[in-house]
């Protein structure tokens, strides 16, 4: 194909049609458009922007460009969710076999984190034996058998995707509403899902900063995902504190199975249960959200979504035993040291940022994707906004390597946290239901 005009087209803020889309992600997808002229395409994009016609083509196009995933028929609704990544946000963990235990089969595609956003599969890496990678035809047979799964991408699934997304971080081309939702959802789609929630943040931690923006972006993946045939909603949800009292891969770990124990922070627990309620009253297995908040709320309590993680995990590879006395330890780190305050008073702000970048550079994060990550570091205990602490305190621990490294940790969290005289007004975690 001559892509030059095309480019040019969309360069002038011309509208492509959809067949001309297809077009575009077949031929870069077999390689026959060089990536120079992709990425000039995508930095066109990212300054005309694409519209609802343009997105959901583009949208499609990567869904189809390689493998979907096929389920027999069965009563239990395919469901899934997805967030644009935080600080301390382990709600896959936990959510996965609550929602299989309230009768949703869960093929939960994930990835891994980049710069201080933690990804869920780089969590799951540091449970002894679980494997992340799984063919497609072993992905449909767990979620048949057990559930649910957790794992990434397959190498045949949305290829497209995983080009377009090297050339978008390589071209600066990342922070495009149109580019973003259509990398998320082409994704999502390829899983046959009847209904997808949507963790959208915002805040100093989150990839949109401002109430803003998120909203924006979950208008968009909210309309398309309902265009695209699966129920879609999305939660606004608060960014600028970490979520739950631990960051760091198996210290996220542990905390999803306390919360699966109902030991669990009530931040975290108040996303899990929404997150799940909302999927019920998507799928109309419950009338009304109050009635879907009480029965999830039931079904955590009962017990059986900490056994469904054993069952999970453990036909994903897991060696149970070794992963129950890693639990059982306080921590798996070199070195724990702790942040303390420095004088009296009540908790005015937890910054995630900080928190996050100090995590990614004691070795719990990536700097590139050819970095390694050591799944013992992070923070855990961390003290939240309204809370009151005493002089000498405590603000959080860190989990670290050496004691150099958390010598110099401590110096640094103790900057993520301010003090006041007076309580701070409460903000809630989610601020706004997007349907």
């Amino acid at each position: 194909m001559n892509f030059l005009p095309l480019i040019e087209a969309k360069r002038e803020g011309k509208i492509l049609a959809p067949a001309q889309i297809q077009e575009i992600i077949r031929e870069f997808t077999a390689g026959r458009i060089p990536d120079y002229q992709m990425a000039a395409m995508l930095m066109a994009i990212y300054f005309r922007g694409l519209n609802t016609a343009e997105t959901t083509a583009l949208t499609l196009a990567m869904r189809d460009s390689g493998d979907v995933l096929k389920f027999p028929k069965d009563r239990r609704p395919l469901v899934d969710k997805h967030s644009t990544g935080g600080i301390g946000d382990k709600i896959s963990l936990p959510l996965a076999p609550l929602l299989a235990c309230l009768g949703f089969r869960v093929p939960m595609i994930s990835g891994r984190g980049l710069g201080i956003t933690g990804g869920t599969l780089d969590k799951l890496d540091s449970i002894p034996g679980y494997k992340t990678l799984l063919p497609a035809a072993q992905i449909t047979k767990l979620v048949q058998q057990v559930g649910c799964v957790i794992c990434g991408q397959t190498d045949t699934m949305v290829p497209a995707d995983k080009k377009i997304y090297a050339l978008r971080d390589a071209s600066g081309t990342v922070p495009s509403i149109q580019l973003i939702t259509a990398s998320i959802l082409s994704k999502k789609l390829a899983e046959n899902l009847a209904a997808l929630i949507l963790d959208v943040k915002f805040g100093c931690a989150a990839f949109m900063q401002t109430r803003a923006d998120a909203r924006k972006l979950a208008k968009a993946m909210v309309a398309l995902g309902n265009e695209g045939g699966t129920n879609t909603r999305a939660l606004l949800t608060d960014m600028n504190t970490p979520l739950g009292r631990a960051a760091g891969n198996w210290l996220e770990v542990k905390e999803s199975v306390e919360c699966l124990e109902g030991k669990g922070p009530l931040d975290l627990l108040e996303l899990v249960v929404n997150s799940a309620a909302h999927l019920l009253v998507q799928t109309k297995k419950s009338k009304s959200l109050a009635s879907a908040l009480e029965l999830t709320t039931e079904c955590l309590r009962s017990g059986e979504p900490r056994k469904k993680w054993d069952e999970m995990i453990a036909a994903q590879g897991a060696d149970l035993k070794a992963c129950n006395q890693k639990l059982a330890l306080d921590s798996t780190a070199e070195v724990v040291a702790e942040a303390k305050a420095d004088k009296a008073g009540f908790i005015s702000k937890c910054d995630a940022r900080i928190i996050g970048e100090v995590i990614r550079d004691i070795g719990g994060g990536r700097l590139t994707k050819e970095s390694n990550i050591n799944y013992d570091v992070g923070v855990d205990r961390i003290a939240k906004p309204g809370e009151r602490v005493e002089k000498s305190g405590l603000l959080c621990r860190v989990h670290a390597a050496d004691s150099a490294q958390a010598k110099a940790a401590i110096v640094r969290l103790k900057r993520a946290f301010e003090i006041s005289v007076k309580r701070p007004a409460p903000t809630p975690l989610i601020v706004e239901v997007i349907q």
